[in-house]
């Protein structure tokens, strides 16, 4: 993913990688089908809206909601003929309100279609509501969900026969590794840091500590990565 260094969010929830998640309820004889799909822009998010129109044609209601970015700063949804505000608005704002942790509501990068085949039986506006709003709440209580960071990548050269020794000195003081790269002169060992000024110094501490001054902390870019399932 690009570098988003404009953020504010150092991290945020998202669903993990993989299929999209598919729940379904069942109120008053109408089935209510919510897909979540991740997304990384609009243009992955409406796809869902437009391939589930094909899969379920013959469905009355194809309502969606979606809420974008580490900033969460793109909020879009949509009634799809179901009574103004009763469908799109509580799906999204079920999305947006959704605590990941005690008094954290981040997720974000999620696109949300609920599907409904209507039963015979009236629901009315706030039933409608209730029911868009659970269907999208249900589905998240079972969904896999991952925080992402935004890291720091740092390049760290060090003479090839001292880089194995560092890199396990570097794992074994709970530093996420990402690729090495081995040059003719020099490894490259690279590390990806939280992207704040206070971890950025303990690392260049550590690591002189480790070795005796002799290696350096490079900066690089930022990226956005899944750290735990």
């Amino acid at each position: 993913m690009a570098e988003q260094e404009e953020s504010r969010a150092t991290a945020y929830t998202t669903l993990a990688p993989g299929d999209d998640f598919r729940h379904e309820l069942e109120i008053k004889r109408s089935r209510f089908i919510t897909v979540l799909r991740r997304a990384s822009d609009e243009d992955a998010a409406r796809a869902l809206v437009a391939e589930l129109r094909k899969e379920f044609h013959d469905a009355r209601h194809h309502c969606s909601a979606f809420v974008l970015g580490p900033d969460r700063v793109i909020q879009r949804s949509n009634d799809d003929g179901e009574p103004s505000g009763t469908a799109g608005i509580p799906m999204l704002e079920a999305l947006i309100k959704r605590e990941t942790l005690p008094g954290v509501a981040d997720l974000s990068d999620v696109s949300a279609v609920v599907v409904r085949y209507f039963g015979g039986i009236l629901l009315g506006a706030g039933g409608l509501v209730r029911a868009y709003s659970e269907s999208i709440s249900a589905a998240l209580d079972s969904a896999p969900l991952v925080q992402r960071r935004r890291l720091r990548m740092c390049d760290i050269p060090v003479p090839h026969q001292a880089a194995g020794r560092l890199e396990n000195d570097l794992r074994s003081a709970g530093y996420v590794m990402a690729e090495t790269s081995y040059e003719p002169s020099e490894t490259i060992l690279r590390v990806a840091l939280p992207d704040d000024p206070g971890a950025i110094a303990d690392a260049r501490e550590r690591l002189a500590s480790l070795t005796g001054g002799a290696s350096g902390l490079q900066l690089r870019g930022t990226e956005w990565v899944d750290v735990q399932a």
